[in-house]
């Protein structure tokens, strides 16, 4: 009996490109991407903004190879901002759509729009559409999840896809699950997520796109608040701005336009990396305190684990950059044995379980549209 063909393609929408991938069952036929400086993505003001954008972009990436889109079976789109969800397949419905584009969860960041670019594909094409492991799966532990101010917490917003693929391909490569292992998982791209794994679940982590942990080429990381209100003062002193643009942009900085952008006017890292190449003392100073964020963080989750580390694995597009690995090794080696991935697995992570969807092998989730924490169960 011939295998059913199913012919699936991946939307990947990152802080700074987009990447699509067209599989046949389990053969990729093609990857392509498009990398997108910040000050083209700056042009528009919310990321929503960017979807007819990114929805010409893919259509001119599988015409470049001849593919027409009513030819697919199903899209599959990176996915954030709507209520936090369990890990998993899930399916994209109205209901998602809308959430993601109210950002009902609280984060901008630009995997949201893989869920509206899909949404979008399968209302054209009548075919259906399903993201996995989006950027707001909750898995945090309690303690994960308290700050100092009443009613205030920690939600997790972070990359999940690449990192839970990371670590599953790891523990095989151990031969052992995952559910038997524990990591710290470091995601070093435009955006910058370091992450503790407890046998599976992924009970801490630094909400990279909300103004937490590392800055990086697009976001601002950790600021300390009374320092941020001074500077919110300052920039409204005697009318100099309006405090609604200036909030604004500081939301801005959180997820697309801090860190590299704020510094140099470009979230490239090959551009910032020719700098520190040639010595300019900026550019090697930014790029040193980046890695030492990350170490910092890495160190932090260390300790959510008790010291019962695994392994380290480090993956993103910037680790491409030989000098990061070796930064982080000085600092961190000590903790666990560390393991580079570079790029990440998310095109794969995405088509293989929805594969095993449509062959009916597993039970894709339907979206809830309830945060899948809702307290403590005690006043608080």
């Amino acid at each position: 009996m011939t295998e059913k063909e199913y012919r699936l393609l991946i939307i990947n929408p990152g802080s700074t490109s987009t990447k699509i991938s067209l599989f046949v069952n389990e053969e990729e036929l093609f990857e392509k991407s498009r990398f997108h400086d910040a000050p083209l993505l700056l042009q528009y003001p919310h990321v929503n903004g960017q979807v007819p954008f990114r929805y010409q972009v893919i259509l001119e990436m599988l015409a470049e190879e001849g593919v027409d889109p009513a030819s697919i079976d199903v899209f599959v789109g990176r996915g954030g901002s709507a209520c936090t969800q369990p890990s998993g397949v899930t399916i994209i419905d109205q209901k998602l759509y809308d959430d993601t584009e109210a950002a009902v969860g609280g984060s901008e960041h630009a995997a949201k729009l893989g869920v509206m670019l899909a949404w979008k594909f399968a209302l054209a094409y009548h075919r259906p559409a399903y993201t996995l492991n989006p950027t707001n799966v909750d898995e945090y532990c309690d303690l994960a999840r308290l700050t100092g101010i009443r009613g205030l917490y920690r939600h997790p917003h972070s990359h999940v896809l690449n990192p839970k693929a990371v670590a599953e391909a790891h523990a095989e490569s151990m031969g052992k699950s995952v559910g038997d292992c524990c990591f710290i998982v470091a995601h070093i791209d435009g955006g910058v997520t370091v992450s503790a794994h407890d046998h599976g679940r992924m009970i801490d982590g630094t909400m990279g796109a909300d103004g937490d942990g590392p800055f990086a080429p697009t976001r601002i990381g950790s600021v300390p608040v009374l320092a941020l209100l001074d500077y919110i003062e300052e920039r409204t002193r005697d009318g100099a701005a309006s405090a609604e643009d200036v909030l604004a942009d500081i939301r801005r900085m959180c997820s697309r336009s801090g860190g590299f952008v704020s510094l140099f006017g470009t979230s490239n890292s090959d551009t910032v990396h020719a700098l520190v190449d040639q010595g300019d003392p900026k550019a090697v100073l930014v790029w040193n305190a980046m890695i030492y964020q990350i170490c910092k963080s890495i160190g932090a989750m260390s300790a959510v684990l008790g010291g019962k580390v695994d392994a380290i694995l480090l993956t993103g597009g910037l680790m491409r950059f030989d000098d990061i690995t070796a930064g982080i090794r000085e600092r961190c080696g000590w903790i666990a044995p560390i393991h580079v991935y570079p790029g990440e697995m998310e095109q794969e992570a995405m088509a293989f379980p929805v594969l095993k969807v449509l062959r009916g092998e597993r039970t894709a989730m339907k979206y809830s549209g309830k945060n899948v924490w809702d307290g403590f169960g005690f006043p608080m």
